[in-house]
């Protein structure tokens, strides 16, 4: 059998493997209300695109066909049978909630109209509920081909278009590597091609649009024209970008076999997800952002619920994921369900606990894991010493509070609930999470006391280590981007390799991966030390000739004088900012410079001297100091805040405005 290998021929191949039929192409079919699933499909029902009404963008047939099955009445009482007013009404009533509100709220809550209530969707059926079962088991989803969506006369049509219940939730742009044509041409056409202002672009209107080819996978869920923001879809290949090689069909068919299943997507939308809403503290101004999970961030919360449900309390589980990755929304996500995960009909765990050892990050956590949370009084974050004590014993299922103050009151809470079972999510996990931090909570909530001696780093770290039995009513989550060996023995997988036993990270999204799908820049490639930086002075084509000078003079004195060797460093830093960023206007003029050290001591050394020569060449620019915990600098104890003059919690605003352009 010949395999067409044309756009066209991706797309047949996809509605067949969703829906099960053999006819997709066939002219004379048409959706009717009772359509149904054929075996050997994904649960998918092939629509229709002549049944698609582009003014309210909804299936009729398949809203009605939904209504018919679920709530009958109110397919007579908004006549939903023959066009007219009273159909006119609840369509454009329906259209206008979802515009308002978007169409995941629209389907978690229905829509009101008159005296009725609508209910548009039916989730995932508790165990036990046979009605649950019944009403899901009621919904249409359904897979439309060639969607002309234009209410001009245009013959615009969409490769797919995925809907539920009539309401469109996804489309699709494929390409097909053969005929030479990629997912970014995908993109581009989306970006090109699809106005914004077409009411299914709208934002809110779908859940997410898909750019595929035979090979990768993006997603955007806001469509702007050139503006559109797509991230990768993909698995990810040998630690870095792509997808591995698939024996059995196209790299790509993930999406449709696994992701976009019923059930899949069902879980998606109650539990991932979401427009959440920001406000600008300054300008007061509310910005909306639809949410929708990356592949790696469905894949790692979905393995650790599974595991943890499998397995109960008492595990350890290390997250490599990197920066880029969207850790705060996999931690929020992650926490979100381990609420209400069940083994044996029982609750796994009485609370959830996320620790974060990054102040600026403290609150972003805390919001989006409010953000996702259903219920608003379920979330506690632990401002003050006697905070986490007080939401345990309340019940508080989730608490956040920052490694800085946890350890104040976990003796407190050891004697007390050594009883109850808690999940310890622990953000940007490293080494020093194996110090006292770490013991206070084996010790805090281990059904076995730990030894309170004082005690030194490593003998800490080991005592840990000797004491894994000793917490059976624990389990610890960590996420870090680079976990060190003493990180990796203390949470990651035991595995033996030519007779040595190692350890490796539960799930990995790599540095790599990261780079190479564009979501961070990677440092090394365009690094360049102080000390070789004079070197290259007069290579530099833009480096005016009074620069070279003044770097070679400076580096001179460095050489002759090492106690000045922060200060001359400093200077160079500022001056190469000033003459080669800034007067270049360089990042359309909004560029910030950021300067990393090797420890505390070292970056307020670098801020001091940064603020001082920045003060003295009368620049209009300061810095902004970032570490964690109290430092003992000079003789006295020093905080962010003490030196910036301002609370940690602000850096993250503070740095994107001016006068703040440089971050140590």
């Amino acid at each position: 059998m010949t395999t067409d290998t044309s756009e066209k021929g991706l797309e047949e191949l996809i509605v067949r493997a969703m829906t099960g039929r053999t006819d997709v192409l066939s002219p004379e079919y048409v959706a009717t209300e009772t359509s149904a699933p054929v075996a050997g499909g994904t649960g998918w029902i092939l629509g229709d695109a002549a049944q698609y009404d582009r003014e309210y963008c909804v299936d009729l047939v398949q809203l009605r066909g939904f209504l018919l099955a679920t709530q009958e009445p109110l397919v007579e009482a908004l006549s939903l049978r023959t066009d007219g007013p009273t159909r006119r009404q609840f369509l454009a009533r329906l259209q206008g909630e979802i515009s308002k509100r978007g169409v995941i709220d629209v389907l978690r809550k229905g829509v009101k109209h008159g005296p009725h209530h609508v209910d548009l969707f039916y989730g995932t059926p508790s165990p036990g509920n046979p009605r649950a079962v019944e009403h899901f088991a009621s919904n249409r989803f359904s897979v439309t081909r060639q969607l002309r969506y234009g209410r001009d006369e245009s013959q615009l049509a969409l490769d797919l278009a995925l809907f539920i219940n009539g309401l469109p939730i996804a489309t699709f742009e494929l390409k097909n590597n053969l005929t030479k044509q990629t997912v970014e041409d995908a993109v581009q056409q989306y970006k090109r091609d699809r106005d914004p202002r077409e009411r299914l672009f709208e934002f809110g209107r779908c859940v997410v649009h898909f750019a595929v080819d035979d090979k990768r996978v993006r997603m955007c869920t806001h469509l702007r024209g050139k503006g559109s923001w797509f991230l990768p879809f993909d698995k990810g290949y040998k630690d870095g970008a792509g997808n591995p090689p698939n024996p059995d069909g196209l790299m790509t068919d993930y999406l449709w076999r696994s992701i976009l299943t019923p059930a899949g997507l069902t879980d998606i939308l109650e539990k991932y997800a979401q427009i959440v809403e920001t406000k600008d503290e300054k300008t007061g101004k509310k910005r909306r952002t639809q949410i929708f999970p990356r592949y790696h961030q469905l894949d790692v919360v979905r393995k650790l619920l599974a595991d943890a449900a499998a397995n109960g309390v008492g595990e350890r589980y290390l997250i490599q994921h990197s920066a880029g990755s969207g850790k705060s929304n996999s931690i929020a996500w992650l926490a979100h369900q381990l609420i209400d995960l069940r083994k044996d009909g029982a609750e796994v765990f009485d609370s959830i606990i996320v620790v974060t050892d990054r102040r600026i990050l403290d609150k972003q956590i805390k919001d989006t894991i409010k953000q996702f949370a259903q219920v608003g009084s379920t979330v506690g974050h632990a401002e003050h010493s006697g905070d986490l004590r007080r939401y345990i014993e309340d019940g508080k299922k989730i608490i956040i509070s920052t490694v800085q103050k946890f350890p104040f009151i976990l003796d407190e809470i050891g004697s007390e609930h050594r009883g109850r079972h808690f999940a310890i999510i622990i953000d940007e996990a490293h080494s020093s999470q194996g110090g006292k931090t770490s013991a206070a909570m084996a010790g805090a909530l281990a059904e076995s006391g730990l030894p309170g001696e004082e005690e030194d780093f490593e003998d800490q770290i080991n005592r840990i280590m000797a004491a894994r039995k000793l917490l059976p009513n624990a389990s610890y989550f960590a996420f870090t981007a680079t976990p060190k060996n003493k990180t990796l023995e203390m949470f990651g997988e035991p595995y033996e390799e030519a007779g040595v036993v190692k350890h490796r990270p539960f799930h990995s999204y790599t540095m790599k991966q990261a780079i190479e799908e564009g979501f961070i820049l990677d440092v090394l490639a365009s690094y360049t030390p102080v000390d070789s930086y004079y070197r290259l002075v007069k290579k530099i084509e833009d480096d005016p000739e009074f620069d070279t000078k003044r770097a070679q003079k400076k580096l001179r004195r460095y050489v002759e004088s090492h106690d000045h060797a922060i200060r001359l460093k400093a200077e160079i830093m500022v001056d190469h900012f000033h003459s080669q960023v800034l007067a270049l206007n360089k990042i359309g003029g909004r560029a910030r410079a950021m300067v990393v050290t090797g420890g505390v001591e070292r970056a307020i050394q670098y801020f001091h001297a940064i603020s001082a020569y920045l003060a003295e060449r009368k620049s209009p620019y300061k810095a902004i100091v970032a570490f964690s915990g109290e430092y003992v600098y000079g003789g006295r104890k020093v905080t962010e805040a003490s030196l910036n003059g301002f609370p940690s919690n602000k850096i993250a605003d503070n740095i994107k405005e001016d006068p703040y352009r440089f971050l140590i």
